[in-house]
């Protein structure tokens, strides 16, 4: 029989989808034909319109692939579905709470991928064939699907089984072990991703010596900022989109500069854009990051304890008595208007991050180089540079571009 979770469920997936489809509906319609004229020296109106047809695009088949994501869970939900794979993975395994849980979500995960792959397939080799930003090979794109799996399965299978390790034996009591042991994996990852696991996808080599590699050792020297490890990736084998990023804490912090982020931009403008990162490292954004976090995890595993043990959370998706991973999955779904307000919290906090780093760029005398690389981005990754207000204030974790210049215009 279905009980009250079973409706707060419904109504929790059907509310978020449509909200989604709204915000996704004004962010269309806040397209603006006209040209700003902060733009005008580097886009034409073709490139103009071709930019907001990519975002229309984009949005569309959003709302394809989140349509028919709504009538996958709610097929799941209202037929049993995650009833149907419990009792496989029951039978296939008999007892042992781990062994279940990883049988389970292993049969979700690779149905899911099963299921999405026509969709990733068509927005990689299609759309972003289409508008020009597409390099990845079909043997790059299985490549990288076989690694997702094996990280997949070894960061995703290992923290489940810890978390249910320490259910059995602690009850209520495993989200304070489940936290500091998820905080140090979060933590261990933060500081190695670049060594450990972009090798595993790109090919990193150092910058080498020249009028770039000089003139961001200069820098960074000016500021009293210890920088030693630079880095060049090799971004263009998957898309001509540029990026830049800090990675790592500590002594293992680095520079990694995709390569055609160094084939659009000058010299001082990727000095900008590396001030700008530098910037957040100065005002402590990347700690107080870390901090957050994990002070969010450890907050989230609580809230997940109070439900756990209820067996009228599992009995919502059709599973009599009380199932660790049945509960995890209902959880998720409860945990999503909590996770809305976090996230929008984090989000505000972010933007003014944003300001503070461009502002630290923009005082050591870099501000119209950074306005000048920004807009080479916007326009080589065909931003959206009107989105919506709305969509901004839930989902943008970087102010928009227009925003950004008449920040550093002041």
């Amino acid at each position: 029989m279905h009980n009250t979770w079973f409706f707060v469920i419904i109504a929790i997936i059907l509310l978020n989808y449509l909200l989604s489809t709204l915000i996704s509906y004004l962010n269309i319609k806040s397209l603006k034909p006209q040209l700003p004229d902060v733009m005008l020296e580097f886009y034409d109106a073709e490139k103009y319109a071709k930019s907001q047809n990519y975002t229309r695009t984009n949005t569309r088949f959003s709302l394809i692939t989140g349509t028919f994501s709504l009538i996958v869970i709610l097929g799941m939900i209202f037929f049993d579905g995650f009833a149907f794979v419990d009792k496989i993975a029951t039978q296939e395994v008999g007892n042992g709470m781990i062994k279940i849980a990883l049988v389970f979500f292993g049969i979700l995960f690779i149905a899911n991928g099963i299921i999405n792959l026509p969709f990733e397939i068509y927005d990689t080799f299609v759309i972003e064939k289409k508008f020009g930003f597409n390099k990845t090979t079909p043997k790059i794109f299985i490549s990288d699907k076989i690694k997702g799996l094996f990280l997949s399965i070894l960061f995703g299978a290992g923290v489940l089984a810890l978390l249910i390790y320490f259910y059995s034996l602690t009850q209520e009591m495993f989200w304070i072990y489940a936290w500091i042991a998820i905080s140090f994996i979060s933590i261990f990852i933060a500081m190695f991703y670049s060594n450990l696991i972009v090798p595993l996808f790109n090919k990193q080599t150092p910058l080498p010596e020249g009028e770039l590699r000089t003139a961001i050792e200069n820098f960074a020297q000016n500021t009293g900022f210890e920088l030693k490890n630079i880095f060049q990736i090799d971004g263009s084998k998957r898309s001509t989109k540029a990026n830049a990023y800090f990675s790592g804490l500590g002594p293992k912090k680095r520079i990694v500069l995709y390569d055609t982020l160094i084939e659009q931009m000058t010299v001082n403008e990727i000095v900008a854009v590396l001030a700008h990162e530098i910037g957040h490292y100065e005002k402590k954004h990347t700690i107080k990051g870390v901090i957050v976090s994990v002070f969010n995890t450890g907050v989230t595993l609580y809230l997940f304890s109070l439900f756990v043990s209820y067996p009228q959370i599992s009995e919502a998706l059709g599973v009599e008595g009380i199932k660790f991973h049945i509960a995890l999955i209902a959880f998720a779904i409860l945990y999503t208007p909590i996770s809305m307000i976090t996230g929008l919290i984090m989000n505000i906090s972010s933007r003014k991050n944003e300001f503070e780093a461009d502002n630290f760029a923009k005082n050591q005398g870099l501000g119209e180089e950074l306005i000048s690389g920004l807009k080479k981005l916007s326009v080589n990754n065909l931003s959206n540079l009107t989105p919506h207000p709305v969509h901004v204030f839930l989902n943008y974790s970087h102010p928009p571009l227009l925003k950004r210049i008449e920040n550093l215009k002041k």
